[in-house]
């Protein structure tokens, strides 16, 4: 069972390499905001309100927990199994669906607007990792999990390849990305959104390929293994910071359980050790500086010497 540090530093922040020494702070520790969940993802920071969001799939709802209180309550139930959160460049709340099949927003007054559903008049698998450039194109996966079992979704065949898609922020029309990834999940753009790093998950090992984005910034071109996957290495959601270093949720069993900071090289430089496994993460707080660790059970959160990338 997972307990406040006992000692500063805290033991539980690792250091793989010393270029991960200049963003761990001395006196901040793992904390627990919150549990008793069955499997959380896709946190999401409202810095104009304090508070997080985020998904517990089999639980159909998201939770929404207030930094000022520390209250945690449940925001939508039911959820239609989402995933995936993320803000658009208007603040609304942008959501995954597994049981809807669907990207939608939330507006302001709480209705909820559908902004992909299909492709080419076939239903979308189930919609997984989102997130937002900065001319306001939303970039979704679609991989298979909702479609596996009533846990997590609703059981049903694929009809469309497993997929990266964008929804242009002026006409609203779906584009596909790519449909070269097996079940692609979490994905994340570099601070200077010139590359686009995608968690494949239906490899084994898994693997993340980095993509090289298009100087218009819709399409990408080349890419490469980033993290080329081993047997010790799970990961799941993506965010970057403003150095461009890659945390990563990870997930394998006791020991390995939390979150790996990889550099832009990719080598592995940090780890927050967990006692669950992390599937996705957020930076927030006032200064962005704040790491929020979606784990399972659980939400854990982190103050580090960095800022979260904008847009993540």
């Amino acid at each position: 069972m997972w307990q406040a540090a006992a000692r500063y530093p805290d033991p539980a922040i690792k250091v793989l390499d010393p270029r991960f020494e200049k963003y761990r702070l001395f006196a901040s520790a793992v904390e627990r905001i919150s549990t008793g969940h069955r499997w959380c993802e896709g946190p999401v920071w409202f810095g104009d309100g304090r508070f997080l969001m985020w998904s517990d799939i089999p639980n159909n709802r998201i939770m929404r927990w207030d930094e000022e209180t520390g209250v945690t309550s449940i925001f939508r139930k039911p959820s239609n199994n989402a995933n995936g959160n993320t803000r658009d460049r208007n603040g609304r709340l942008l959501t995954c669906e597994h049981g809807g099949r669907r990207v939608v927003r939330t507006e302001y007054d709480g209705a909820q607007t559908v902004l992909a559903d299909q492709f080419e008049g076939k239903p979308l698998n189930s919609p997984n990792d989102i997130v937002v450039k900065s001319d306001g194109a939303i970039w979704f996966t679609d991989p298979s999990f909702g479609l596996r079992d009533h846990y997590e979704g609703t059981p049903a065949e694929p009809q469309l390849p497993t997929s990266i898609y964008r929804i242009d922020p002026h006409s609203g029309g779906v584009a596909l990305i790519s449909a070269d990834l097996l079940n692609p999940n979490g994905l994340c753009f570099s601070p200077d959104e010139r590359l686009l790093y995608v968690v494949e998950s239906g490899t084994r090992p898994r693997r993340i390929r980095v993509f090289d984005v298009s100087s218009d910034g819709a399409s990408l071109l080349t890419d490469r293994v980033f993290f080329a996957g081993e047997t010790d290495g799970s990961p799941d959601g993506i965010r970057c910071d403003i150095d461009g270093n890659l945390w990563a949720g990870w997930g394998t069993g006791e020991g390995r359980d939390g979150v790996i900071v990889m550099a832009p090289d990719g080598d592995r430089i940090g780890h927050i050790e967990l006692p669950e496994r992390c599937a996705n993460l957020c930076f927030g707080g006032r200064m962005r500086n704040r790491l929020f660790m979606a784990a399972s059970q659980s939400v854990y959160a982190l103050y580090v010497n960095t800022q979260g990338a904008p847009g993540g």
